[in-house]
C-alpha cells in the first residue's frame, strides 16, 4: 500500500508539473478547452487542466520581416518585371491569427504579390523606377487593410529590386554610360578652362611686370640723364661764373673762341660760319702763344 501511494503521489506531481505553462515576454499562447478556443495567455505563470486544456498555438509578438520571392508583374505600357519585396509585420490579435487564415504567410505573399500587379498596372516604366516611395506606400496601406481581420498589422512595405527586362537592362547602363562620360567631359573641359585661366593670368602678370620693370629703367635712365646734363649745365655756369669773376683778358676770350670753334668743327655739321674778325686768327693765335707762355 505504500508503494501505490507514493506512486499516485508521484504521479500527481508529474501531472501538475507538466500543466504549469510559464510563457515568455513578447509570446503568447492560444488555449483550447476540449478542442475549442478557451483563452489567450499572455506572458506570465498559467496552469491548464489536465487532459482537457491544451496549448494550441505559440505565437511571437515581436514585429517579424519576411523577404518575399521576386513576383512578375507587368506595367501599364505592357513591360515585364520582376520586383522584390520585404514585408514587416506584427501580429495583434493571436486569436484571429490562429483561426482567422491557414498559412498566414503565404497568404501574405499571395495578398502582396496581387497588390504589386494591381499597383504596377496602373503605372508606366519610367514611373514605376522613380516611384518606389508610393509604391511603398500604396502597398502596405492594402495589405494592413486587408491582414486586420487576420489579426495581422503589416507596419511597412519595401520594394527592394526593381528587375526590368535584359533589353532595357542593356539600354539603362548605356545611357548611364553615356551620362557619366558626359560628366566626366564637361569636368575635363572645366579643368582645362581653369588651368588655360591660370596660365592666361601668369602670363598677364608677368607681362605687367616685364612693362613695369621697363618703365622702371626708362624712369631712372631718365632721371640719370636728366642729373647728368643739370650736372653739365651746373659745371657750366660754374665755369662761367668763375671766367667773369676771373675778369678774363682779350687774350682768354680768344682762346675760348677757339676751343668753341674746335668743338664746332669736330661736330657733324657741313657748314660752319665763321665770324667777320676771325682774319685776325694769325694775331690771336700769337697772343694764345704769349698767353700760354706767360706763366
Amino acid at each position: 500500500m505504500g508503494i501505490i501511494l507514493l506512486a499516485i503521489i508521484i504521479f500527481i506531481l508529474v501531472l501538475v508539473v507538466t500543466n504549469i505553462a510559464i510563457v515568455p515576454q513578447a509570446t503568447s499562447y492560444v488555449v483550447e478547452r476540449m478542442g475549442i478556443y478557451h483563452a489567450t495567455w499572455e506572458a506570465g505563470f498559467h496552469c491548464k487542466i489536465p487532459f482537457i486544456d491544451r496549448i494550441a498555438k505559440k505565437i511571437s509578438l515581436k514585429e517579424q520581416v519576411v523577404d518575399f520571392k521576386p513576383q512578375p508583374v507587368i506595367t501599364k505600357d505592357n513591360v515585364t518585371m520582376q520586383i522584390d519585396t520585404v514585408v514587416f509585420f506584427q501580429i495583434t490579435d493571436s486569436k484571429l491569427y490562429t483561426y482567422g487564415v491557414e498559412r498566414p504567410l503565404s497568404a501574405i505573399e499571395n495578398l502582396t504579390a496581387t497588390s504589386l500587379r494591381n499597383i504596377i498596372g496602373e503605372m508606366e516604366l519610367d514611373h514605376t523606377l522613380t516611384s518606389r516611395d508610393i509604391i511603398n506606400t500604396k502597398i502596405t496601406a492594402t495589405l494592413d487593410e486587408a491582414t486586420d481581420k487576420w489579426g495581422i498589422k503589416v507596419n511597412r512595405v519595401e520594394v527592394k529590386n526593381i528587375i526590368p527586362p535584359a533589353e532595357i537592362q542593356d539600354a539603362m547602363e548605356k545611357q548611364m554610360k553615356a551620362e557619366r562620360q558626359r560628366r566626366e567631359s564637361i569636368l575635363r573641359a572645366e579643368g582645362e578652362k581653369r588651368s588655360a585661366i591660370l596660365v592666361a593670368e601668369g602670363e598677364k602678370e608677368s607681362a605687367i611686370l616685364r612693362a613695369d620693370a621697363v618703365r622702371e629703367q626708362r624712369i631712372r635712365e631718365a632721371q640719370g640723364e636728366a642729373q647728368a646734363i643739370m650736372e653739365v649745365q651746373k659745371a657750366l655756369a660754374d665755369s662761367i661764373k668763375m671766367l667773369n669773376e676771373a675778369a678774363p683778358n682779350d687774350k682768354v676770350l680768344a682762346l675760348k673762341s677757339l676751343e668753341a670753334l674746335a668743338k664746332v668743327a669736330d661736330g657733324k655739321a657741313t657748314k660752319l660760319i665763321i665770324p667777320s674778325d676771325i682774319q685776325n686768327l694769325a694775331g690771336t693765335v700769337t697772343s694764345i702763344k704769349e698767353l700760354i707762355s706767360d706763366k
